[in-house]
């Protein structure tokens, strides 16, 4: 049977003059486009940029809403409460939400940024408000969340549509989650590697961890990372690898 994948990749996150990722080399292998929203990254002219980029290359729009920490790119774990997490994201996906009307387009996801996704897929109360908040904003959004966490079972018991995700430049612990930045392995660096962890999660939905363990997984969309050295590679490697076993790359359906 043939196999169906989202290929998203974060992107957007430049600010002022600063710039980050390789957006337009990456944008012709993927199907989706996680856009930042200016909290964690980006800022108007840039989303308004990206959101033109990703419409000419076909791409769909996701919004992603980030913590308030330009200054650590918001992968810092904050003390934030569930009701600051609601307008947060509110905030940002409305924001995104307008620069993409005013280019005659829609939204077509929300996925959560850094420490607020890696947060919320250990928080049930964190989870709840950002689904709430996508829902309250456009219930026919699509949430992106980390596969087989609480954020997939909170996002389902509110009604959204849920794309579960898993990740070919990231290690895996064995309670599912992400290998924290900090330590060693946590990003995966060889494109073969990568290709590898990648055809056995879509065809066989099982991931190795760092344990050494097996977990299973079932995957909706895979992400990759635009502020990688090599990320155009890495893009380019990964959807030629996904073609070339049969698999159809296309953005989530709900």
């Amino acid at each position: 049977m043939t196999r169906t994948i989202d290929l998203n990749c974060d992107m957007g996150e430049s600010f002022g003059v600063w710039t980050l990722g390789n957006d337009l080399e990456v944008l012709p292998y993927v199907t989706s486009a996680n856009i930042a929203c200016g909290f964690h990254g980006g800022d108007p002219g840039v989303m308004r940029r990206t959101v033109a980029a990703a419409l000419r290359h076909g791409v769909a729009l996701g919004a992603h809403p980030g913590l308030p920490d330009l200054m650590g790119f918001g992968r810092r774990v904050m003390d934030i409460s569930p009701r600051e997490v609601y307008d947060l994201v509110v905030v940002q996906v409305g924001a995104l939400a307008g620069v993409a009307a005013s280019q005659g387009a829609a939204l077509h996801h929300v996925k959560a940024h850094g420490a607020l996704y890696n947060m919320a897929s250990k928080n049930r109360e964190l989870a709840t408000a950002i689904a709430q908040a996508v829902r309250d904003v456009d219930a026919s959004l699509i949430l992106y969340a980390l596969a087989s966490t609480v954020q997939v079972e909170v996002a389902q018991e509110l009604g959204l549509a849920v794309a579960q995700e898993v990740f070919a430049d990231r290690s895996y612990q064995s309670d599912g989650s992400l290998t924290p930045r900090k330590e060693p392995d946590a990003m995966i660096v060889d494109a073969d590697v990568s290709v590898r962890q990648v055809l056995r999660m879509v065809e066989q939905g099982k991931v190795g961890t760092v344990q050494g363990e097996d977990i299973a997984v079932s995957p909706d969309t895979l992400c990759i990372h635009g502020d990688q050295p090599g990320a155009a590679m890495f893009a380019r490697t990964i959807r030629q690898a996904l073609d070339e076993a049969g698999v159809t790359v296309r953005a989530a359906r709900s």
